[in-house]
């Protein structure tokens, strides 16, 4: 039915759709904006319309490299001459079939052989449901295991993202089940998200195994019992997560921390802490959103710490743009006046 729509008609609903949303900004707060955000991301009709809605791409390139890995290369050649590292993701998620968990799979061996030839310093991340995760355990495993070979075969790591929470205890599982076959310990780390309440615990299992742990704030829908509904408390559970993966007892166990944040205050308490107990530099990590707070990631490095950009690229770009937008309202407004403009 949607196809019978004129493009001025598509164009109307979404202007319309995303006019409706700074008024909620305005009238409600922020928090419903982000359930409206995040619903959006989710709505089989709102990607549609976005998508065919070339305005939309313009605006999004912001915070996606472009839509082939020869796109992400040569933003991360342009990353890593300012002196950062990077983590290419090609985007898609919640696929149904094994046959498209298997395309999916093998256009991240393919990135896998891009960075090996281009010579950049990147590593790669990768979502569970692109991979199959909703279709059966084995599936998401052997293709994970055939990522895996490749990284090694290619000389790089693979993150597995977190998603909503769902599918939380899955993903640890097949977390801690491919990292502990002997040839792929070394290559593969995993995400926690500080607004779940159930991270404190997580945290505590990985830093005793050592874990090589991306923290983030989160960027998905949860219902309030099972995550903070607030941002102050998000914010606050994150510095706290960040002191306990940066203590002396996870240096001990070999735990690498990378913290994903683009919240200034929050970069200069863990610096602080890094100061104050004499954390060495190399340690741990800042990773921070292609086209999100360059300045700020070009200002952590000139002080000696580690940032690595993570660096999105592929034509599924939609659901990955609107958490952009539900993170931080500044994204929104952005949006909005570049569609007008």
């Amino acid at each position: 039915m949607q196809q019978n729509k004129s493009p001025l008609t598509r164009i109307f609903i979404f202007l319309t759709t995303m006019a409706v949303t700074a008024v909620l900004l305005y009238r409600y707060g922020e928090q419903w904006l982000r359930s409206l955000i995040l619903y959006l991301s989710t709505a089989g009709w709102a990607r549609q319309i976005a998508t065919d809605f070339p305005p939309a791409w313009q605006v999004a390139s912001r915070f996606i490299a472009g839509q082939t890995s020869q796109d992400a290369i040569r933003a991360t050649q342009e990353v890593n001459q300012q002196g950062l590292s990077a983590t290419l993701n090609f985007l898609g998620e919640s696929v149904n079939t094994p046959e498209d968990a298997a395309v999916a799979r093998e256009e991240i061996i393919q990135l896998l052989q891009h960075i090996h030839q281009s010579g950049v310093n990147a590593t790669v991340s990768v979502k569970p449901t692109q991979l199959g995760i909703h279709i059966g355990p084995e599936v998401v495993h052997e293709n994970l295991q055939l990522l895996l070979t490749a990284a090694e075969k290619y000389d790089t790591r693979i993150r597995i993202d977190m998603e909503d929470s769902h599918v939380t205890d899955t993903t640890l599982n097949l977390y801690r089940r491919l990292r502990d076959e002997d040839q792929f310990g070394h290559r593969v780390g995993i995400v926690l998200q500080a607004y779940l309440y159930r991270t404190q615990d997580d945290v505590e299992a990985l830093l005793q195994e050592g874990a090589w742990v991306r923290l983030c704030k989160g960027a998905y829908k949860e219902p309030h019992d099972l995550a903070f509904a607030e941002k102050a408390d998000t914010d606050a559970n994150f510095l706290h997560l960040s002191k306990r993966m940066l203590s002396d007892e996870a240096r001990v166990t070999g735990m690498f921390p990378c913290f994903a944040t683009h919240d200034e205050a929050l970069i200069r308490e863990i610096i602080q802490y890094t100061r104050q107990h004499q954390v060495d530099k190399e340690s741990f990590e800042f990773q921070m959103l292609y086209g999100v707070r360059r300045d700020l990631q070009e200002e952590i490095n000139a002080e000696g710490y580690r940032v690595r950009v993570y660096i999105p690229f592929g034509t599924a770009w939609y659901p990955y743009f609107m958490r952009r937008l539900a993170e931080r309202p500044a994204n929104l407004w952005f949006f909005l006046s570049n569609l007008l403009r």
